[in-house]
This record gives structure tokens, sequence and C-alpha cells, in this order.
């Protein structure tokens, strides 16, 4: 049973023969009663202290709460950027290397036509250069003959 200021100050007590003196009981009365008016104000301001306390700390963990999913996100944001970041170099190094193998392979096979053009040309030179010392023995063998015929012919006006 809850005791009100109100039963305070309501309560009647019989009196006995010697008994005790009435005015300090009800004075003794009358402070209980305004003591416990006041211990029940600041009991509800503390309990309305406590409810938005307590409002606050549910909005804070909520804000917590959002907060720890903002950063799980974005943390999770950051690891697939790397991921993705770290794909795309892997993927433009193999790139490179593929292109860097066939410029090496073109280079490589000009190289080839290079050497083949050479042995090619070689050749040319040195059929070029037996025809030339053909046609020089051939016109050689033309001008003794002229030479030689025209001593003949020297040999046969003089006689």
């Amino acid at each position: 049973m809850r005791i009100t200021p109100l039963d305070i100050q309501q309560k009647q007590f019989p009196m006995k023969f010697r008994g005790f003196d009435v005015e300090e009981v009800y004075a003794f009365l009358e402070v209980i009663r305004e003591e416990m008016e006041e211990l029940l104000r600041e009991n509800a301001t503390l309990k309305e202290n406590v409810q938005r306390a307590e409002s606050h700390v549910k909005e804070y963990k909520e804000m917590e709460n959002t907060l720890r999913e903002t950063l799980m996100t974005a943390q999770q944001m950051v690891e697939d950027y790397k991921t993705n970041a770290r794909k795309e170099a892997e993927l433009l190094i193999k790139e490179a290397e593929i292109r860097a193998d066939e410029l090496i392979k073109g280079a490589q096979e000009k190289v080839i036509k290079i050497h083949e053009d050479i042995v090619d040309l070689k050749g040319i030179r040195r059929h070029f250069k037996e025809e030339l010392r053909r046609l020089i023995e051939n016109h050689t063998r033309m001008l003794d003959h002229d030479s030689y015929r025209e001593g003949e012919n020297r040999e046969e006006v003089a006689e």
C-alpha cells in the first residue's frame, strides 16, 4: 500500500491517557507530508529525466547502428574498388604483355624478312656481277677479236 502526502495529512490518531503531544505529532506529520511531496515531485522529475535520457540513448544507438552500417558499406565499397582496380591493372598488364609479344613477334618477322631480302639481294648482286663479268669478257673478246682482225687487215694491206 502506497502512502500519499494526503494520507499523512488526514491521518487521525486516537487519544489515550498520557499519549503524545498532539500538536507535536501533527507538526511532525506535516513535515513528513511536505518532505514526501518534495520527494514525489523530485521522483517524477527524475523519472522524466530518465525517460528523456533513455530516449536520447535509443536515438544515439540508432545513430550508432546507422553509422556502423554506413562504415561497413563504405569499407565494402573500398574493398570492391581495390579488387576492381587490381583486376583492371592485371588485365591492362596482360593486354600490354600480349601487345608487346605481338610487337616483338612482328619485329622478329621483319628481321627475318630483312635477312631474307639481304640474302636475295646478295644473290642478285652475285648474279649481276657474273653477268657483268661475262659481258665485260665478251666485250673484251670482241675487242680482242676486232684488234686481231684489224691487225690482219693491216698485214694484208701492207702486203
